[in-house]
C-alpha cells in the first residue's frame, strides 16, 4: 500500500500484485469500513463489501464463543487468492482480512471489500473473493456451544 490516499492514487490498470491493496490473517479487531477505506477511489463506481460475523448458533446449536487458529501458511495463501481474484476481474481492486484468536459473537472474522467503476464486477469478484477464502486458506475453527460440547470446523 502506498502512503497516498486511495483518492490521489492513479490505480487504473496494474497488475494483479498492484491491485491487491490488504491481504492479510491478523490477530485483532477487523472491520469492513478499514477494508473499504482502503480500496475506493474516485475512479469507483461500486465497493462491496463482506462481514463476516460470529453467530449465535450453528446447527440448532446455540454458540457462545470461538476461537480461529491458522496454519504458517495462511497469509501466503489469503493472499494468493487476493491476487488471484484480481488476476481474474482486472477492473477491480481488493481488501480483504481474516481473523484469528478468541472472537465473540458479533465480531467480524472475516473483512472483505472489492471496487470497481462497476458494480456487477465489484460484486462478482467480491463473492469469488469470500468463496475462495472459504475453500483454500488454512484455518479452523473451534466453536463452543451453549450445551457444553465443542467442535472443531475446517476452513478447507
Amino acid at each position: 500500500m502506498t502512503g497516498a490516499p486511495a483518492s490521489d492514487r492513479d490505480v487504473t490498470g496494474g497488475t494483479p500484485v498492484d491491485r491487491v491493496v490488504v491481504a492479510d490473517v491478523v490477530d485483532r479487531a477487523i472491520t469492513v469500513d478499514e477494508v473499504s477505506a482502503v480500496v475506493a477511489t474516485d475512479q469507483d463506481g461500486a465497493v462491496v463489501t463482506f462481514a463476516g460475523v460470529v453467530r449465535d448458533h450453528d446447527e440448532g446449536k446455540g454458540v457462545h464463543a470461538l476461537e480461529y487458529e491458522r496454519h504458517p501458511s495462511a497469509g501466503d495463501v489469503i493472499a494468493a487468492v487476493a491476487r488471484e481474484i484480481a488476476d481474474a476481474h482486472p477492473e477491480v481492486r481488493v481488501a480483504v482480512l481474516h481473523r484469528v484468536g478468541a472472537l465473540g459473537i458479533g465480531d467480524v472474522a472475516l473483512a472483505a471489500a472489492v471496487s470497481s467503476p462497476h458494480r456487477a464486477e465489484a460484486f462478482a469478484a467480491c463473492g469469488a473473493l469470500v468463496d475462495l477464502v472459504k475453500d483454500r486458506v488454512p484455518i479452523w475453527k473451534h466453536q463452543r456451544f451453549t450445551d457444553g460440547s465443542d467442535e472443531w470446523v475446517a476452513a478447507l
